[in-house]
């Protein structure tokens, strides 16, 4: 669906799904996703990202590296479901704690907002995080994405003793023509 010099990303297959838990459901790679979840939870994020492909022509699509067929993790959009930006496009990746550090998040992401300006009329791209996850922030900064503190939030579904129940909201507008 999307290729760049080292990753493809595309839709999900059911066959997809217990590499992904294996891979991603990790104490690092949870740590600021509520934890590792039992692996029932990633059967029903497929069938959700299933439905979003399906209805909005887009997902967070599995990311994979290209010279192995290596499955990194995830990285596209949603319509945000939550906080202050609900209903707009919201970017979000999960990567394998393995292919940490070596510019995969960086790539795919700038490939989907690429994919963005070119196939969707938003304004902009939000994305959103703990507001502990520096390198989910350090990313955003790198993709050019805008801090926007008016939109930070406590995440409903978490505990208010939770460490990651603060949020930050980040943003990017659409370049122009």
């Amino acid at each position: 669906m999307i290729d760049t010099s080292r990753l493809r990303l595309r839709p999900w297959t059911e066959a997809d799904v217990p590499e992904f838990t294996r891979v991603t459901n990790t104490p690092a790679v949870m740590e600021y996703l509520g934890g590792v979840q039992v692996p029932e939870t990633f059967l029903a994020g497929f069938h959700r990202v299933s439905t979003s492909q399906a209805e909005n022509g887009f997902c967070f699509w599995i990311v994979e590296r290209l010279d192995d067929h290596a499955l990194l993790g995830c990285c596209g959009f949603k319509i945000a479901n939550i906080g202050p930006v609900i209903g707009e496009i919201e970017i979000g990746w999960r990567l394998r704690a393995d292919a940490w550090g070596q510019g995969y998040g960086q790539e795919a992401a700038q490939a989907c907002l690429a994919w963005a300006w070119q196939n969707l009329s938003c304004p902009r791209v939000v994305a959103i995080t703990a507001t502990e996850n520096r390198k989910s922030r350090r990313l955003m900064e790198k993709l050019g994405m805008q801090r926007l503190p008016e939109l930070d939030f406590a995440h409903p579904d978490l505990p208010p003793e939770s460490p990651i129940r603060l949020h930050v909201t980040y943003g990017i507008a659409r370049p122009p023509a």
